[in-house]
């Protein structure tokens, strides 16, 4: 028999909505929810978002726990029984085993509370624009606003039952980076009589990599990545605009202001020497996930006394996730849970087999039932 929990992934891995426009999974969430034991529960809704307290039998602190709901603009390659019914959509980095997960927490606690309050966020819009600053920010939140907070995401590169995690940075500063280049179209058999923004735009990439090699310390670490170059329309027109699109990744917040800075100061100098207008354009800034020392090792001791084959130390990665937000004002932590899949996170083919799901319940309702 399939597992309850399995199930429900199946479902919401059918129906993939991007940030903010999380209708038919927060249905399907609050659907499910309304159907648990309701004598300890509370639950609000916060945009697209679902926040649901468990009442504690004699409550001294609010224990949190947030769960990603959004997918990404990702055409499905899995040829799964139960792939994407939303064409260009996909849970393409796990949310969908995630809110599983969670929903598989918060049936215990429904009808088994701790003496301390719980309080599960279904959090929408992770994969951007960001929905981590903006919930926290708001009154639903603030009205029960925890002491504490935990958050997994699925790892394809560790096995099922492993998990990953260490104190201090697991993730890094990230920054969605938007350039745009003006300057002055024409024929292309006279380009003296115009200002080219493909070799403006072409030799800007080029030169950003040089604040990597040459204004960021040896020992630290930042990457920026041109993910995306869009210049022209034919072959025989010199291009007026030029666009590129990419990210910035950090190990510190101080390392990323440097990185920044000095891509404002390279654009001024752009404008002189191409003739053009450099442009930056608003994208989503994630603040690193820096696992608080104390409730990390505390979990760490909690997997080595009751599931001492699971415990993996974990590295630093340069992935970005919003849950850094939270991790700036609240203790807590955030781990990789192994899932074994040969496809990498964002990848149109990312098949997580799916017994990570009811280990990772039975992991966490322990560990929280231990606090």
């Amino acid at each position: 028999m399939l597992n309850e929990f399995i199930a429900i992934r199946r479902d919401l891995h059918q129906i993939p909505e991007t940030g903010y426009k999380e209708l038919k999974t927060q249905a399907y969430l609050l659907a499910y929810i309304s159907k648990l034991p309701n004598k300890h529960l509370e639950v609000k809704k916060w945009r697209t978002g679902i926040l649901v307290l468990v009442k504690g039998t004699k409550p001294a602190k609010t224990i949190g726990y947030r769960t990603d709901i959004d997918a990404l603009p990702i055409t499905e390659e899995t040829g799964l029984p139960f792939e994407s019914n939303h064409v260009g959509n996909m849970h393409a980095c796990g949310h969908d085993l995630h809110m599983s997960i969670a929903l598989g927490v918060l049936t215990h606690f429904a009808s088994k509370p701790t003496k301390d309050n719980l309080l599960f966020v279904f959090q929408p819009a992770e994969e951007g624009p960001g929905g981590a600053k903006p919930i926290m920010e708001s009154e639903e939140f603030a009205a029960w606003r925890p002491d504490t907070i935990y958050g997994l995401h699925i790892a394809p590169e560790y096995k099922v039952g492993e998990i990953a995690i260490k104190p201090g940075l697991l993730f890094a500063n990230t920054s969605e980076l938007f350039i745009s280049f003006k300057g002055k179209g024409g024929h292309a058999a006279y380009p003296h009589l115009a200002n080219d923004m493909v070799v403006a735009a072409s030799a800007f990439v080029g030169q950003m990599q040089t604040i990597i090699s040459r204004n960021i310390d040896p020992m630290d670490s930042a990457v920026i990545t041109i993910g995306r170059i869009h210049g022209g329309e034919i072959q025989n027109v010199i291009a007026e605009t030029a666009f590129l699109d990419g990210t910035i990744r950090t190990l510190s917040p101080e390392t990323m202001e440097i990185v920044w800075t000095r891509l404002k100061q390279l654009a001024k100098g752009w404008e002189e020497a191409y003739q053009c207008e450099v442009e930056f354009h608003p994208g989503s800034d994630y603040y690193q996930v820096d696992n608080e020392p104390v409730e990390t090792e505390e979990f760490i001791r909690f997997l080595k006394e009751h599931y001492p084959e699971s415990y993996v130390p974990a590295r630093s990665a340069m992935t970005g996730e919003d849950f850094g937000y939270f991790l700036s004002e609240i203790k807590g932590f955030m781990f990789w849970l192994g899932v074994d899949s040969e496809y990498s996170l964002h990848h149109a083919k990312l098949n997580p087999k799916e017994e990570a799901i009811p280990f990772a319940i039975d992991v966490l309702i322990n560990f929280l039932e231990s606090k």
